[in-house]
Parts: C-alpha cells; sequence; structure tokens
C-alpha cells in the first residue's frame, strides 16, 4: 500500500507545527521558570499538553490538504488561527502562575492568579477548541472533495 503524496506533504507539516508548538510551549516556560520546572510541568501535565500539540497539528494537516484541494487557500484560516492561539494559550497557562513574581509590576498580577487557579479547566477549553477546530476542517475537507460525487 502506497500513501499519496497529496497527503505526505500536509501529514508532515502537521508533524512539524506540533513539535514548533511544543517548542514554544518548552521555550516560554524555560524562559519564565527555568529548565527543571519545564521538564516537571511537562511530566505534570504531558496528557494536555501532548494533545493539544497533537490538534494543534492535525488542524495544520488538514488546512494544509484543504489548501491542496481548492489551490487558493481559503476555507479555514480564521478558525485555524484561533484554536492554535488557543491552544499555545491553554498549554502555557499551566505556568503563569510563576509570572506573579514580575507582573505585579505591569499590575496583572490578578490575571495570572486566575489563570493559576484555573488552568486544568484552560487546558480544557483548548482542547475544546482543537476538537472545534478539527470537526471544522475535516467537514470542509469532505465537502471539497466530495464536489461533483467524486470521494478523493
Amino acid at each position: 500500500m502506497t500513501i499519496s503524496p497529496h497527503i505526505i506533504k500536509p501529514g508532515l507539516y502537521g508533524a512539524l507545527a506540533s513539535f514548533i508548538l511544543l517548542g514554544v510551549y518548552f521555550a516560554t516556560l524555560t524562559l519564565v521558570s527555568g529548565w527543571d520546572f519545564a521538564q516537571s510541568q511537562f511530566i505534570s501535565f504531558w496528557y494536555f499538553i501532548v494533545t493539544l500539540a497533537i490538534g494543534f497539528g492535525v488542524q495544520i494537516g488538514l488546512y494544509s490538504y484543504l489548501q491542496n484541494l481548492i489551490h487558493n487557500g481559503q476555507g479555514g484560516g480564521k478558525v485555524l488561527g484561533v484554536t492554535g492561539a488557543t491552544s499555545t494559550a491553554a498549554m502555557i497557562s499551566c505556568c503563569a502562575h510563576y509570572l506573579t513574581n514580575l507582573l505585579p509590576i505591569l499590575g496583572v498580577a490578578g490575571v495570572v492568579t486566575f489563570v493559576a487557579q484555573y488552568q486544568t479547566q484552560l487546558f480544557g477549553l483548548g482542547l475544546l477548541f482543537n476538537l472545534g477546530g478539527i470537526f471544522y476542517m475535516a467537514n470542509k475537507v469532505v465537502k471539497f472533495s466530495t464536489r461533483g460525487g467524486q470521494r478523493i
């Protein structure tokens, strides 16, 4: 069984996007609180973090595949941007309460306290947005691929 080249490229884009999102997560936590903290948070919340990264990668892959189908890039960019930003925010939220050392100067300690208090719920919200984005993109792919009665 051979894999279509039309699927390989979007799959690679999706995998790359997942790794980039994980890189943003580790870079942010490391800059805020150090490498040891980043590792401990990942160990504690790996199931949320990896799921968010994979979900974002799936969206990127579907979007890339959809771009190939319609040749002009329309059909989901706004949803992709919103869910990608939400995924990143949810992943980073697990450590945001450690910013309280720096942010009182900026007057946003209340926001950091809120984020720290509801980090698990924010992960859940990120996962819901991911699922919504995946279903939306998959629906667009199905609609475009069944155009003319032919499934791709």
